[in-house]
């Protein structure tokens, strides 16, 4: 069945039971409150800064949207793209666009007018939505995407050069059109992240959907009474696909707009979330905060608050065993997969395996995994090679992009780019990007290893490893460290540290400066490499792509 199917269904059996609910900290100008004043107000009085939807009106303003698209000739298997920040509007545009027999394609917020023309464009998309924060960057190239035929501006005020959605979807009709659409039918293209490069197009199937959907729900075993708590921007596979385990139990999900650990910390208590997806600088930040006692627990209720996991990148293993020290009865799991997997779920660690930290964990629910060498062939349990994954959430490609398809996909095989290792138990631990391994005097060195062992340091707020161009070694592993507020290191602190790590994996070079992370908590490499390594080390990632 189409993804479609589970909204229709939740606006049948819960039509009046909250779907979403919205909480915009950040609402300063409309009810008068710095961040800082909205963090004291007492937990359970949140006032204007929350909004909600029933999943009877979230099928509606989808079925509304769907019918827009509709009247303006919009067809089974055109490109809709949607940017948007975080909003009660995203997901009923994206399950409008869906309901039409339209393929959605989210934009990364971040991207510049440039980079959204060249995204519009591979994806061939002929409608944008666009929120208030993206009017001066689509205004920019509104005159250079022809194929772009409708823009809908989602806000008040709208722009000369676009239409108002708001006005436009009052007049449409709630009721469902009859269009019949199958597993089979494509449904959405996401980009991916573009920490190798520049984003590629990625094709999925309603059936990918689906698929992430149970997955999601047969790993963390939702239930109606539980509320998730999504914070990562919905444009990006993760948020959504986790989100959709939701979906599946018509449970309610509350959508955070702001990652500040105050917030974070208020909402679950106020909005009684049982389930919170984190990445790895935001469960650090809320441990610092709850250490210096800017948070003082005991205001919160937070007995609700079942799981707390983690993915989008490798997490330190110290940085869970501190978390479960705060919060002893949280169960845990990790989350490992990619936008071409569609999200998390082809491996997953799993809430009874909190004894393996540090692992990616198994196969996930309906997927297969195996480890190979650059022949492909499986590897031995503790060799390192390359992690490949196969199941029903494998993108149909990378659109009009066949040989970096041919790349990645070999029957039925998605290569993930990832090098791994398997332990003896059959535990698979992410060892590095492939594209990541540093080559010095001849020894492959792993990055995220290095940074697992930096982030011991309880000086350490962030570290990112990348490879140095050196005469005489080729590369060189140098650490970039970004050092907590109010803590002083020094490079040879760094090296002392260090001092138990073998000789051949030691920094011999160390930066203090921030570690930049993409939205969805990636640490931007090739952003480093471009301002610390020089033309050569870039010119050389682009080589291996």
């Amino acid at each position: 069945m189409p993804i479609t199917e589970y909204l229709v269904n939740n606006a049948k059996n819960f039509k009046d039971d909250v779907a979403l609910v919205e909480i915009n900290p950040e609402v300063e100008e409309k009810s008068r409150m710095t961040w800082r004043e909205y963090s004291l107000i007492e937990p359970g009085n949140t006032n204007s800064v929350r909004k909600e939807m029933t999943w009877g009106e979230f099928d509606k303003k989808a079925n509304r949207f769907c019918n827009l698209l509709l009247s303006r000739g919009i067809k089974k298997g055109d490109r809709v793209a949607i940017l948007l920040m975080n909003s009660l509007e995203w997901l009923p545009v994206y399950f409008g666009i869906l309901k039409a027999g339209a393929l959605a394609v989210p934009l990364n917020y971040r991207y510049t007018a440039e980079e959204i023309k060249y995204c519009l464009k591979l994806s061939d998309s002929s409608v944008l939505v666009f929120g208030p924060e993206f009017i001066g960057r689509v205004e920019e190239i509104c005159d250079r995407i022809p194929d772009v035929k409708y823009t809908f501006y989602v806000g008040e005020d709208c722009p000369t050069f676009s239409e108002s959605y708001d006005e436009l979807v009052t007049y449409c009709s709630t009721k469902a059109p009859d269009i019949t659409l199958s597993d089979d039918d494509d449904a959405a293209v996401y980009f991916s992240s573009g920490t190798t490069g520049f984003p590629k197009a990625i094709l999925h199937a309603h059936r990918s959907l689906v698929h992430a959907a149970k997955t999601e729900q047969a790993h963390h075993s939702q239930t109606k009474e539980d509320v998730f708590l999504c914070i990562p921007p919905l444009y990006h596979t993760g948020a959504k696909m986790h989100w959709f385990g939701s979906l599946v139990v018509g449970g309610k999900a509350v959508i955070l707009k702001g990652t500040k650990p105050q917030w974070i910390i208020k909402t679950a208590s106020d909005e009684k979330c049982s389930i919170i997806w984190l990445l790895v600088p935001w469960a650090q930040d809320i441990l610092d905060a709850i250490e210096r006692k800017d948070i003082d627990l005991s205001k919160y209720e937070l007995s609700q608050w079942r799981l707390m996991h983690i993915g989008a990148q490798p997490v330190p293993p110290s940085l869970i065993k501190r978390w479960l020290s705060v919060f002893p009865h949280h169960e845990y799991d990790t989350n490992y997969g990619l936008s071409e997997s569609i999200g998390p779920g082809c491996v997953h660690l799993g809430v009874e395996n909190v004894h393996k930290v540090g692992a990616i964990g198994k196969a996930g629910y309906g997927w297969d995994v195996k480890i190979v060498n650059e022949k492909g062939e499986i590897v031995e349990k503790g060799d390192v090679g390359e992690l490949a994954v196969k199941g029903p959430g494998v993108m149909t490609c990378y659109y009009k992009d066949e040989k970096a398809t041919n790349d990645v996909l070999r029957d039925g095989w998605l290569f993930t780019g990832d090098m791994a290792r398997e332990d003896e138990d059959g535990f698979i631990f992410l060892v590095d990007r492939k594209k990541d391994v540093i080559i010095s005097g001849g020894e492959n060195l792993y990055p995220v290893q290095i940074e697992d062992f930096l982030r011991k340091h309880s000086s350490i707020k962030d570290v990112a490893v990348i490879g140095l161009p050196d005469a005489r070694l080729g590369e060189i592993a140098t650490a970039i460290i970004e050092v907590k507020d109010g803590e002083n290191l020094t490079e040879e602190d760094i090296n002392d540290f260090c001092y138990d790590l073998p000789r051949y994996k030691r920094p011999r070079k160390v930066i203090f400066a921030s570690v930049p992370r993409n939205p969805t908590g990636k640490i931007e490499k090739p952003k480093l490499r471009e301002m610390y390594c020089g033309e050569s080390v870039v010119a050389k990632q682009n080589e291996i792509k």
